[in-house]
């Protein structure tokens, strides 16, 4: 029996993470991509390299890194493009090194994603002002991260609806169907609303 292992192209890799809006985002699908398939693991600096480059864009991502850090993962990436033996390699630190360039990581470790992406640093929050009780942002949440009570006629004593954060994906499916525009994305860091 032949068993064909699938080949995947480093610029296949590059083109999927250049769907994705974020560049550390785009940075860390690369790396973990680029470490389960192309990368041969033959030269150290190559493998340990991109090994660590996904530990600081994990933290990165989660919200729990450094400009330290950061300087670490600008070391990692000049280190493989100049001492990978593959093209693969350099490419990959290449593309990595071009996202960092964005100044989007610096804002990451400063608590922003200016891409209003990653869910460590957004937040949807509902304005009680603006909502009307319909209740049509309840029965949008799938994973019941909304709270309240659907405003009913001549009744008073309703629970208003609040997101909790601690449920929420951040899937943006309750903004979508608020009448109101009653449910705001804000920046966590700042608590501002985006672009509002």
């Amino acid at each position: 029996m032949d068993i064909k292992k699938k080949v995947i192209k480093l610029e296949d890799i590059k083109k999927d993470a250049d769907e994705l809006q974020c560049p550390v985002e785009k940075s860390l699908y690369l790396i973990t991509v680029f470490l389960s398939g192309p990368m041969c693991g033959r030269c150290f600096p190559c493998s340990m390299g991109c090994y660590e480059a996904k530990l600081i864009l994990d933290n990165i991502i989660a919200g729990n890194s450094s400009y330290e850090e950061l300087e670490n993962l600008k070391r990692i990436a000049d280190e493989v493009l100049v001492s990978s033996l593959c093209k693969k390699g350099k490419d990959t630190a290449k593309f990595l090194l071009e996202w960092i360039d964005t100044g989007d990581f610096e804002k990451h470790i400063n608590g922003i994603c200016p891409e209003k992406v990653c869910p460590e640093y957004i937040e949807y929050r509902i304005i009680s002002d603006k909502c009307t009780m319909c209740g049509d942002c309840l029965h949008a949440c799938k994973l019941g991260a909304i709270h309240g009570e659907k405003k009913e006629q001549f009744i008073s004593g309703y629970q208003p609806f609040e997101i909790r954060q601690i449920k929420c994906t951040k899937c943006g499916e309750c903004i979508k169907v608020c009448p109101e525009k009653a449910i705001v994305l804000l920046d966590v860091k700042s608590e501002e609303p985006v672009g509002v």
